[in-house]
């Protein structure tokens, strides 16, 4: 996963002489089918029971860094589909439930087609956000 435009500039603030980022509270895992390095997401599921998935944002859902990454430390589990959500192809970190600013995205290794009765997951340490 990248960083997007938003998160790239609150670091570069926060670190060389800006001002200070609070990191969120809760984080939100989203799955669509298009992600811009502004943050744009497109194709994001509207019913069928989707929702994004609340992570708190601690060191047991997000161990310590270690060489240059960071991985998600317990399974990240998706609601029961009710109805198709699509084949969704890319996965979103944001700071609400819906709307807010995007801070990562990146691409599945293989596009998920979600029908009824599917339950998406991803696996501790399957999600892995870099600095690029």
């Amino acid at each position: 996963m990248s960083f997007t435009d938003y998160l790239e500039n609150k670091v570069l603030d926060h670190v060389f002489g800006g001002a200070d980022f609070s990191r969120p509270a809760t984080l939100y895992i989203g799955l669509c089918t298009s992600v811009s390095e502004s943050g744009t997401v497109t194709g994001e599921p509207s019913g069928g029971s989707y929702a994004r998935v609340a992570v708190t944002n601690n060191t047991t859902n997000f161990p310590p860094a270690s060489g240059g990454m960071k991985e998600n430390g317990e399974i990240i589990a998706f609601p029961e589909a009710t109805a198709s959500w699509g084949t969704l192809d890319k996965v979103f970190i944001a700071d609400s439930s819906t709307g807010g600013n995007v801070l990562a995205y990146g691409s599945l290794t293989v596009a998920k087609t979600v029908g009824v009765g599917d339950t998406p997951k991803f696996n501790a340490g399957a999600l892995t956000i870099t600095l690029d």
